[in-house]
């Protein structure tokens, strides 16, 4: 593939999907990249062809999610004039759910994000996540579908922010050198609250932490960043969680989503409803 290749992505909603797929697809070729173009809310015949207009005839490939029967033949016809490959990657999964359903899917565009009961739980996990980042104190806890706890920068906030996405309510209990946890947290745990221990490796815990003083201009003590320090945080935090039988997961090597999922796999596995 050439550094000149396009892959034009078309939506008729907000894009997520098909840019996740592309993503996911693209992580396979490392070595050279296509220029993506990202058309959504492609919901007319006036949308599509502003989304088909800048289409290049070589190096070319067009991927997309409409529902629209006309839509859909109207950009097919288009791209197999001009030569250009097309794939629509959920149609192999919507015919097999077709066949094991006995019914057709419904056409409009963007059901997946349809104000339901399901958005409004999102939405309450956000405001749950965002507003206790700092750490979840009192009743918050018992409302917590599952409590984060580690040393700083092992990643909670961002993973109670993904979580909460998915609808998962998660608290964020930091544990700092030589403050013991509020009170509520131990009583959370008594009643069947989960409790998920996150950890790194302090060597990329002393990289992080510098780069974020680095970047805040902050005059916080060095040692927040020191290599000896952080070994004696990771390794207290370790026989914390030992002490409480919190399960534990390294996140060293892991990207948020893969944490996430760890976190929503163990919850399965305890029973939480909703997961």
């Amino acid at each position: 593939m050439s550094a000149t290749s396009h892959l034009h992505l078309i939506s008729d909603s907000t894009g997520e999907t098909i840019t996740a797929i592309a993503r996911a697809a693209l992580a396979r070729f490392s070595d050279t990249q296509p220029q993506v173009h990202l058309s959504v809310f492609v919901r007319t015949s006036a949308d599509l062809e502003t989304a088909l207009a800048p289409i290049e005839t070589d190096n070319t490939m067009v991927v997309f999610t409409l529902a629209d029967p006309e839509l859909r033949a109207r950009l097919s016809t288009h791209c197999a004039e001009l030569g250009v490959p097309t794939a629509c990657p959920l149609d192999s999964v919507m015919s097999g759910l077709t066949d094991l359903l006995g019914i057709e899917p419904n056409v409009r565009a963007g059901m997946q994000h349809r104000v339901n009961n399901d958005y409004f739980d999102r939405i309450s996990a956000l405001d749950f996540a965002i507003s206790h980042d700092d750490g979840a104190t009192g009743d918050r806890f018992d409302q917590a579908h599952v409590i984060l706890t580690g040393v700083s920068r092992t990643s909670k906030t961002p993973t109670c922010i993904y979580l909460a996405y998915r609808g998962i309510k998660a608290a964020n209990m930091p544990l700092v050198p030589g403050v013991e946890p509020h009170p509520t947290f131990f009583s959370a745990i008594e009643r069947g609250v989960p409790v998920v221990g996150l950890t790194a490796s302090p060597s990329r815990l002393s990289q992080i932490r510098a780069q974020r003083l680095e970047a805040i201009g902050s005059t916080k003590t060095p040692e927040y960043a020191e290599l000896d320090q952080i070994r004696a945080e990771v390794a207290e935090a370790r026989l914390f969680f030992d002490r409480h039988e919190i399960s534990v997961i390294d996140v060293t090597r892991r990207s948020i989503e893969e944490t996430a999922a760890e976190v929503m796999a163990l919850l399965r596995s305890r029973g939480v409803e909703g997961v």
